[in-house]
């Protein structure tokens, strides 16, 4: 099997929703013998260390016996926090209003890193206004996206 980030959402997420959590994410970082597969879990009350713990050992099992990876790596599962990853589009939208992140896979206008206020979605693109205006990013063009916690604001959701 591939380790296409699709083939291990598609081999993860039943085992973590059978235990009551949202696969937030993944993020599969091959770097040769030292690579790293870090699973991010939701759920309505929060995520604690013994969650982790929990879905860590049954992703485990799940991963030894389809076998999707074919060196070593390292597993860790962990809330996404407040800084959390952006994924999917749904996830863009849910958290527009917020300021975020991103470094897209290839430069825009000489940069690839970005921070500004997530205006939303519109189709497949991410609206980020920085500078005065207001751009959008296909998705596929983001490498990754995290929200910038605000420790002043009550708004966190």
């Amino acid at each position: 099997m591939a380790t296409s980030e699709a083939a291990l959402t598609a081999l993860i997420e039943p085992a973590v929703t059978a235990l009551g959590f949202e696969l937030w994410g993944i993020d599969y970082k091959s770097q040769g013998r030292h690579s790293k597969l870090i699973v991010y879990i939701d759920g309505e009350n929060g995520v604690g260390v013994d969650d982790c713990a929990d879905v860590s050992r049954q992703i485990s099992a799940v991963l030894d016996v389809e076998d999707p990876i074919s060196n070593r790596y390292q597993l860790e599962v962990s809330s996404p926090g407040l800084d959390r990853p952006l994924f999917t589009l749904s996830q863009f939208s849910r958290f527009a209003g917020h300021t975020v992140s991103l470094r897209l896979r290839e430069p825009f206008n000489g940069q690839r890193r970005f921070k500004g206020l997530l205006a939303g979605v519109d189709d497949d693109e991410v609206l980020l206004q920085f500078d005065g205006d207001e751009y959008g990013f296909p998705i596929e063009t983001i490498e990754q996206a995290r929200i910038v916690p605000d420790f002043d604001s009550s708004s966190a959701r």
